[in-house]
Order: structure tokens, then C-alpha cells, then sequence
């Protein structure tokens, strides 16, 4: 099984930065597409970003495209999720997933982190 944890979150004001980490443990690591999602209080789950395994596609919701960048490290066995000009409604749990899935719908992906808090408030 592969095992996520997420890291990074915090609070951040309007307009600045978050870098979030993904550790993954547990083998074919590689042989997954892995996703960011998040989920607001009171709001269903949406997908944020996807990277492919080979990490030759990627695709962003359209909220955070040209913010947020998704990267993944086969090395390190870890996966980022960039995030800049960060604004009040990007407010939520993030989770990084894995599996089969591809793109930004959560029902493919058969392993889910914790989630890390991210807040965005002046």
C-alpha cells in the first residue's frame, strides 16, 4: 500500500505563498497519477491539480490555474503543490492522493493523506 502525508500548511496572508509536500512511503510509488484536492467546511471535496506518473501531464482547476504548480520528485518519492497569490477562498484542508485516478475527479484515487490545514486570512 502506499502511505501520504501531507505537510506545509499553515497561515498565510492574501497574496503570499505556501509550498505543500506530499511524503509518500511504500512501493510503485512511480506507478501512480497523484492529486491535490481540497475540501472547505461546509463544501464538498474538488479536485485542485493532477500530475500524471510519468509526470508528463498535469491539469489545474481553473480557480488556481496560473497560481498553483504541481511537481513530483520519483527520487524523493514526493509530490508539491506550489502555491501563490493565495487568496481568502483557497482557504481549506488539502489532501494529496494516488491511484488509477486521472484528473481532477477523487474517485480513481485509491490512497488519501491526512490533510494539511491551509488558511489565507489578513
Amino acid at each position: 500500500q502506499l502511505q501520504l502525508v501531507e505537510s506545509g500548511g499553515g497561515l498565510v496572508q492574501p497574496g503570499g505563498s505556501l509550498r505543500l509536500s506530499c511524503a509518500a512511503s511504500g512501493f510503485f510509488f512511480a506507478d501512480f497519477n497523484m492529486g491535490w484536492f481540497r475540501q472547505a467546511p461546509g463544501k464538498e471535496r474538488e479536485g485542485v491539480s493532477f500530475i500524471s506518473a510519468s509526470g508528463a501531464r498535469s491539469d489545474y482547476a481553473d480557480s488556481v490555474k496560473g497560481r498553483f504548480t504541481i511537481s513530483r520528485d520519483d527520487v524523493t518519492n514526493t509530490v508539491y503543490l506550489q502555491m501563490n497569490s493565495l487568496k481568502p477562498e483557497d482557504t481549506a484542508i488539502y489532501y494529496c492522493a494516488g491511484g488509477r485516478g486521472y484528473g481532477l475527479g477523487p474517485a480513481g484515487y485509491s490512497y488519501w493523506g491526512q490533510g494539511t490545514q491551509v488558511t489565507v486570512s489578513s
